[in-house]
């Protein structure tokens, strides 16, 4: 497989949303900065949500008009309804990023919506973006199970598929959202959606929740998936989702995908040195396995009476 893959991290809007503490604005803007400057295809910047339903991304004006935008690079952000939308248009946003549960019990629990009533208002936000130039994408969470119910028949997973598309959604993102999949229900979700509606732009979307969420990224990626969100550091999580811990991490995906010898266009270096200002930032160590144990190409000195034993 030689085509390019496309990285979109999320860590200052999925990561930073859950934090105990607040990410001082001025700090939001500079990470962003930086990760802008390491060959990520797509940043999701931050949530043009309530100040009071996600205090940690009240500042998200600023945040937005504060960064530097670097040519080649996508600025998405997440509107959970119409006024949302409106504020988003006015930062000149790229995408915007629309978020409904393929289950009714974690949309009640998430969004205080049911699927149906999540459809019905993501009209109204596709006919206010309508003629602004903005991608419109859809995160369909609990693709691959529910925290609360179980199972997603994935007739229903295509059914809203087929109806976000038919409401004028360009993009689909199909979301593990509490690291419920596994790689073969993965592998025949993706594989189904790509044969089914080609014209679509599909993103992949994993928890590590259980452990599997680089085996799944892999399964996806067999299927034929080339867009992957994840989170630098591996912060994260939805708040209305019990159990669940955070996305996979994005230096840990970039490194498994650059030793298979795939393109990602990311510059892994960089993308660590972003990921090692995390714990400070933040307050608290990080998931990500490349910052502890270093890249596989890391070497390190023999035992001291190896080099005495052959002295």
């Amino acid at each position: 497989m030689t085509k390019r893959l496309y990285i979109q991290d999320v860590a200052t809007r999925d990561g930073f949303q859950i934090e105990a503490a607040f990410v001082p604005t001025e700090d939001k803007i500079a990470l962003i900065d930086t990760l802008s400057q390491t060959g990520l295809a797509k940043i999701e910047v931050t949530s043009f949500t309530s100040p009071k339903a996600i205090p940690n991304l009240r500042d998200a004006e600023e945040v937005m008009r504060g960064i530097k935008r670097v040519p080649g690079v996508e600025y998405t952000v997440l509107v959970p309804n119409v006024r949302g939308c409106e504020r988003a248009l006015s930062c000149q946003v790229d995408e915007i990023n629309l978020v409904m549960s393929a289950s009714d019990t974690h949309g009640l629990a998430n969004l205080r919506m049911t699927p149906e009533q999540s459809l019905a208002q993501f009209r109204e936000i596709i006919e206010v973006s309508r003629g602004s130039g903005v991608f419109v994408n859809a995160s369909l969470s609990t693709t691959f199970g529910c925290p609360f119910e179980g199972a997603v028949p994935e007739a229903r997973v295509h059914e809203l598929t087929q109806r976000l598309l038919d409401l004028g959604v360009q993009g689909i993102t199909l979301c593990d959202t509490t690291g419920m999949a596994d790689p073969a229900q993965v592998e025949r979700i993706c594989r189904e959606s790509l044969q089914r509606w080609p014209e679509a732009v599909f993103t992949a979307h994993f928890h590590n929740t259980r452990g599997m969420g680089l085996a799944n990224a892999l399964a996806a990626l067999n299927a034929g998936i080339d867009r992957f969100d994840a989170s630098l550091g591996g912060l994260g999580g939805c708040p209305y989702a019990p159990g669940a811990s955070g996305n996979i991490c994005t230096e840990d995906l970039v490194h498994m995908f650059q030793r298979m010898g795939l393109d990602t266009g990311v510059d892994l270096d960089a993308l660590m040195a972003a990921a090692a200002t995390l714990p400070e930032l933040i307050g608290h160590d990080v998931p990500s396995a490349i910052l502890k144990a270093g890249t596989s190409e890391r070497r390190y000195p023999k035992p001291k009476w190896m080099n005495e034993a052959s002295a």
